[in-house]
C-alpha cells in the first residue's frame, strides 16, 4: 500500500520534522473507516524507519453522561438512566478489545490506549503524554449543519495541537 497514492493533510511546522519521527499515536474510533486510518498510520510509521513505535488510540466518553436526569419538555416525559460501575467496565472491555483486535490487524508490535473523557482533547492529552512525534487520525463525513453547531473531533484537534497531525481524509 502506497501513501502517495492517497490523498491526505499532513500539518507540520518544519518539513524536515518528519525526518525524526519515531512516535506515531493513530487515533481511531468505531466507525468503519478506522480501519483505512490505522492501515494508512502503519503504513507512514513504516516508512518512517523500522524503528518507528505505533500505538492505537480510542478515547471512550464518561460514562456519567449517559447516566443523566433528563426532565419532561414539550410533552415528553423525562427519563433518568443510572450509569454503574458494570456499564463501566462493560464500556472499557469493549474498547480494550477493538483495539487488541485492531492491534493484531496491524502488527503484534503495535500497542494501545484507551483515554477518557472528551475526544479531542484525550488524544491531545495522551499525545502530549506518550510524547507522540505525530498524530493520525481519520476526518468522517459529518453534514454542514453538524460541523457549524458542533464541529468536528479532527478540527478541535488541530485548532489546539502542537504536534504535528497527518489527516487521512475518508467518506462514509
Amino acid at each position: 500500500m502506497a501513501i502517495a497514492s492517497r490523498p491526505f493533510v499532513a500539518l507540520y511546522t518544519n518539513p524536515l520534522t518528519i525526518i525524526g519521527m519515531k512516535r506515531i499515536l493513530i487515533a481511531i474510533d468505531y466507525h468503519p473507516t478506522s480501519e483505512k486510518v490505522a492501515e494508512t498510520g502503519y503504513e507512514l510509521a513504516k516508512q518512517l524507519g523500522a524503528e518507528a513505535e505505533v500505538c492505537l488510540l480510542h478515547a471512550v466518553a464518561e460514562t456519567r453522561y449517559y447516566g443523566m436526569e433528563y426532565p419532561s419538555f414539550l410533552g415528553y416525559e423525562g427519563y433518568t438512566l443510572a450509569v454503574n460501575d458494570h456499564l463501566n467496565t462493560e464500556i472499557e472491555n469493549i474498547a480494550k478489545d477493538f483495539l487488541k483486535q485492531a492491534a493484531v490487524h496491524l502488527d503484534e508490535k503495535v500497542t494501545t490506549h484507551i483515554a477518557k473523557g472528551e475526544t479531542a482533547s484525550s488524544i491531545l492529552k495522551y499525545a502530549k503524554e506518550w510524547q507522540a512525534d505525530l498524530i493520525v487520525m481519520g476526518t468522517h463525513s459529518h453534514s454542514t449543519l453538524e460541523k457549524l453547531f458542533m464541529g468536528t473531533e479532527a478540527t478541535k484537534v488541530l485548532e489546539k495541537t502542537e504536534i504535528p497531525t497527518f489527516m487521512v481524509p475518508v467518506k462514509k
